[in-house]
């Protein structure tokens, strides 16, 4: 017989304490693995051996605080730590919920919800009819509430059809429809005790926003490859031009290749004007804002503007009161209202004749919202409308018509570029064109620009713009030519030379360091392109400035001057020359710059 003394007493385990709860409950280590469950625990089917990741972020705060709860079904967890690093997890039942005193709440918020809500008569969305809707579906669709109605007369047939065979497959949305052809819709569908519910909500709005800012990312990334491809294409034109102008002092006039020389010549200006209609489209072309009257830029284009539309077209013009300036390239903008007024000059030729309608008026910023401004708030606006009672625009092709190369009318009929230039003159002027049409009834283009408020004082004439052209166009002094171009920067070298200059050439801003540093204080003038791998020209230029001194520096390039002039504020002796070069131009801007100040040309 064992002693009693000699007896040890059986403590309780932990197991022992979870069996004893009456509801749900666990025992976890700190990595969510479970020790040991009750009965109560298993019944849940929750986990069979890790914590539901729900629960970790409540062992933190057990582990921190001694106590923490999280939500597990319809349950509360109350999770406290154990002095060991474990943690015991009680799981106490749901709180009854009674139906009928729940009703009357859900009912109420089916009825002020702002989602249209439709409760069918059978578990079939897509042929069932509706019971019923609450205000909210009324609203968005009046015929749903009619007696029979159901998602077929919301959104058709088919696509009816279709959401009804999506669900039965076990989606349960966003299911993408229309009401009636007219609001964008997203539709829910969830299964109810004896029929199933159908959530509207009205995503119009959100559609319209995503699909603008889809359209300008698009016409941004178009804009860009067509500002790169024009800037590569103006370099090989500029070496094409170049090359004429040496050939063309070999070979004078009469010479059997004079004529031909003189054609490739005039060509490579034809393929230039394509060139600036890609960088007025892309926003990188060198334009000459001034401001322009709109009222008296629309009577002086008039003239031609009636010389082109045909006798069968009718043009009319209005004229608001009080028009507005505007700051914009004049040329520009006639080359834009010319371009929209042919547009719809060509449309008119399929109906036999009609009326291209012009309009300029200043707005305010309500006023211009409801016409279709959807840019940034400003005080006042000029529109320019053209319209016309064409046969309209398909929307497929509104989608896409100011991107380049894209047009609707036959082959050999237009190049695609005409709403593309139209679309980088608005652009560049900080303004937002915007067009609408219907089939049949013909469409709409309007330009809304900033209205300018011109100073009270005249500003100066620059310096540069004072200088007249110098009509020798020989010269002596040392320029450092940096072009990555080879021949671009080989023939206009060669060309400057032949005008009693010397040219020292850098291919790139690394080699043009090394030249300057080794002629400091020799060089007269620079002259750099803009775009050049590694290292561009106003950051060459700031490098290099300790060995230039006061030489000034002409930057060459086929992008606009205000894509790089915030680079070159406070750079005295900075000037600027479009691409494609030509050794004319070239020779008297360098000549220019050169010339002591005061000296005549």
């Amino acid at each position: 017989m064992i002693p009693s003394w000699l007896k040890r007493e059986r403590r309780p385990s932990r197991q022992d304490w979870l069996a004893a709860l009456p509801e749900p409950a666990a025992l976890a280590a700190i990595d969510g693995r479970l020790l040991a469950v009750n009965a109560a625990w298993s019944e849940l089917q929750i986990a069979a051996d890790r914590a539901p990741k729900g629960l970790y972020a409540a062992f933190r705060q057990a582990r921190a605080e001694g106590f923490g709860e999280a939500p597990l079904g319809a349950r509360v967890a109350h999770i406290a730590a154990l002095g060991d690093g474990a943690f015991l997890i009680r799981a106490p039942a749901a709180i009854p919920v009674d139906p009928a005193a729940a009703a009357p709440a859900l009912e109420a918020f089916a009825a002020t919800s702002p989602f249209g809500i439709a409760l069918t008569a059978g578990p079939d969305p897509a042929r069932d009819p509706f019971v019923e809707v609450n205000a909210a579906l009324s609203r968005l669709a009046p015929e749903a509430g009619k007696p029979g109605a159901g998602l077929a007369e919301l959104i058709g047939e088919a696509a009816a059809i279709e959401i009804g065979e999506r669900y039965r497959g076990g989606a349960s949305g966003p299911f993408e429809a229309s009401l009636t052809g007219q609001r964008a819709v997203h539709l829910y569908v969830s299964g109810g005790p004896t029929g199933a519910f159908i959530h509207v909500q009205d995503v119009t709005d959100q559609t319209e926003m995503q699909s603008r800012l889809a359209q300008r990312n698009r016409m941004e990334a178009v804009g860009q490859l067509a500002g790169g491809v024009a800037h590569d294409f103006n370099n090989l034109l500029s070496a094409i031009r170049l090359r004429a102008d040496e050939l063309l002092l070999r070979h004078a006039l009469g010479d059997p290749s004079y004529d031909n020389l003189a054609e490739i010549r005039e060509t490579v200006g034809r393929a230039a004007g394509v060139v600036r209609q890609l960088l007025t489209f892309s926003r990188k072309a060198t334009l000459q804002r001034e401001a322009v009257d709109l009222g008296e830029a629309l009577t002086d284009t008039s003239v031609l503007l009636r010389r082109l539309v045909r006798e069968d077209v009718e043009l009319t013009i209005d004229y608001g009161a009080n028009l507005p300036q505007v700051k914009i390239d004049r040329s520009q903008l006639e080359t834009a209202i010319i371009n929209l007024v042919v547009n719809a000059r060509d449309a008119l030729r399929a109906r036999g004749g009609g009326t291209v309608r012009i309009a300029v008026a200043r707005l305010t910023l309500a006023e211009a919202k409801a016409v279709g401004f959807a840019g940034p708030d400003m005080a006042e606006l000029a529109l320019l409308e053209v319209a016309d009672d064409g046969p309209g625009i398909a929307p497929e092709a509104l989608a896409r018509i100011f991107e380049p190369f894209f047009t609707t009318k036959p082959l050999g009929e237009g190049t695609g570029l005409g709403l593309a230039t139209v679309y980088g003159v608005v652009k560049q002027a900080d303004g937002w064109i915007s067009a609408t049409s219907t089939l049949g009834e013909g469409a709409t283009f309007r330009i809304f620009l900033p209205v300018h408020t011109p100073p009270l004082a005249f500003e100066p004439a620059g310096q540069a713009a004072a200088r007249p052209a110098p009509r020798d166009l020989s010269g002596a002094g040392r320029i450092l030519f940096v072009e990555d171009e080879a021949l671009v920067r080989g023939v206009a070298a060669r060309l400057l030379r032949a005008r009693g200059y010397e040219v020292i050439e850098a291919a790139d801003g690394l080699e043009a360091m090394v030249l300057a540093e080794q002629h400091a204080g020799t060089i007269d003038l620079m002259i750099s392109d803009v775009i050049m791998p590694g290292m561009d020209g106003p950051t060459l230029m700031k490098e290099i400035r300790p060995f230039l001194g006061p030489a000034p520096v002409m930057f060459i390039s086929g992008y606009a001057e205000a894509e790089f002039s915030n680079l070159l504020e406070d750079e005295p002796g900075v000037s600027f020359l479009a691409k494609p070069l030509d050794i004319k131009t070239l020779a008297e801007r360098v000549k220019a710059e050169l010339r002591p100040p005061g000296q005549a040309a």
